[in-house]
């Protein structure tokens, strides 16, 4: 692995379980990603947007699954989040909604 490859995870505050219960979730298909790294990297994406309260990325199904509201947050403002993570020019990623 490339060290210019290492990202370190980012954490967001807990949220309450009330939240969580009226959150809304997506389920999306992500492609690009090659290893933890990657994973790591479409997570920190997800989460650092206002509205995500939790994602998990399944980098060996390439599948993401994010718990958000959705007054804060669209799905496709999730999918343009997961473009964004290949920022740096040496990582594209793609994402596609598949169920909400």
């Amino acid at each position: 692995m490339d060290e210019n490859c290492y990202i370190e995870p980012i954490y967001k505050n807990a949220v309450s379980n009330e939240e969580l219960r009226k959150a809304d979730s997506a389920l999306l298909a992500i492609w690009g990603m090659g290893c933890p790294n990657c994973a790591t990297r479409v997570r920190n994406s997800l989460l650092s947007l206002e509205g995500v309260y939790g994602v998990d990325v399944y980098l060996n199904m390439a599948m993401a699954e994010v718990s958000y509201d959705g007054r804060k947050i669209t799905a496709q403002g999730l999918v343009e989040a997961v473009a964004r993570a290949g920022n740096d020019g040496r990582h594209e990623y793609r994402a596609q909604l598949i169920a909400t």
